[in-house]
């Protein structure tokens, strides 16, 4: 008879010891990732972005309207529990008020969702801005700065 014998041995991985230097390296990564996502996502809030797409926003989608006005229409998309919401409300409405014929609407996403989603709404507020035949021209996620919207309504008018 053999005498068999097993060993004892370690397992298979090696061991991995987490230093103070270690963790401390690894806390300030974490700290260093977060900071650059939140810098890059505050920097793209309330920035024109200019649509090439064609997608248009028909009448019958915004309620309220009989036609689109001749200037520009700013259709806000927000929900009932954004903050920023009720700022950009009174912002976008009293640029459009500064115009002759140009309209703001205001959308609630969720009684509005197969718009949002067909015009990829992401987040409250959105507001798009539609020239006279309801075509997305810009686009706006956050909330936005008075003199941008004013800018970019001047802009539309004067193409």
């Amino acid at each position: 008879m053999r005498n068999t014998r097993l060993e004892a041995r370690g397992p298979p991985y090696s061991v991995f010891i987490m230093t103070p230097a270690l963790v401390a390296l690894f806390l300030a990564g974490l700290v260093g990732g977060a900071t650059a996502l939140g810098l890059l996502w505050r920097a793209r809030q309330g920035r024109v972005v200019r649509s090439t797409d064609g997608a248009v926003v028909r009448v019958t989608d915004l309620p309220g309207l009989r036609r689109l006005p001749r200037g520009a229409t700013l259709v806000q998309f927000s929900s009932e529990v954004c903050a920023p919401c009720v700022a950009t409300r009174g912002l976008l409405s009293d640029v459009a008020g500064s115009f002759p014929d140009v309209t703001h609407i205001d959308l609630d996403v969720a009684e509005h969702a197969d718009l949002a989603r067909r015009h990829r709404v992401l987040q409250t507020p959105t507001t798009l801005i539609l020239d006279r035949r309801g075509i997305v021209r810009a686009r706006i996620g956050g909330a936005p700065r008075r003199d941008v919207v004013h800018d970019e309504i001047t802009r539309l008018i004067a193409a």
